[in-house]
């Protein structure tokens, strides 16, 4: 029968919003949050996926993607996993985590105590460096988290992430709470 998984992007964060003022000086934001106009893409975002029968919500643990999801499908009751195989590309400060025990803290309602610390990409040493993520290495893991989407038992979900990722998995750029739909 397949699944149908709708591929959602978080709203604005404050490092696109810093981008977006500054293009040419990128900010030291790391786990950028969402922005105000992000907060109101969200609200916004909430009524197109009420009527789309999602049975569990998948998000990036970075914290835009969190509160984009916690913001659209918090309380439709259904399950939301965080699943650090869909956090952003690493390329910029912006797309640096945080340990999981300092999400679980902000977000006590989800669970991060099955992420590796440091769960984004690093080139060892130091997990607050920006070392841009290999393509081969994105690949590989957009392969490993489209293999675990479809060990899922359920046929209809929503994945909150990040638009490079997604633009490498669809070949769509989205915008902020931007969303398409893939079958698998």
């Amino acid at each position: 029968m397949g699944q149908t998984v709708h591929l959602i992007r978080h709203g604005q964060s404050t490092y696109n919003a810093a981008c977006a003022v500054s293009p040419w000086s990128p900010p030291l934001i790391y786990d950028a949050p969402l922005s105000p106009r992000g907060v109101g893409e969200v609200a916004a975002l909430r009524g197109k996926v009420a009527g789309l029968g999602v049975e569990a919500v998948v998000t990036s643990p970075l914290t835009r993607a969190v509160q984009t999801a916690l913001g659209a499908f918090g309380d439709s009751g259904v399950p939301i996993l965080v699943n650090a195989l869909a956090r952003e590309c690493l390329e910029a400060s912006g797309d640096v985590g945080r340990p999981p025990g300092v999400l679980a803290a902000e977000f006590p309602m989800l669970r991060f105590d099955h992420l590796d610390d440091p769960w984004w990409h690093t080139a060892g040493g130091d997990p607050l460096a920006v070392c841009l993520e290999p393509e081969a290495t994105l690949r590989a893991r957009i392969d490993a988290f489209l293999a675990w989407l479809l060990t899922q038992p359920f046929r209809t979900l929503a994945v909150i992430g990040h638009g490079t990722f997604f633009n490498h998995l669809t070949g769509i750029r989205l915008d902020n709470c931007g969303m398409t739909t893939i079958r698998l």
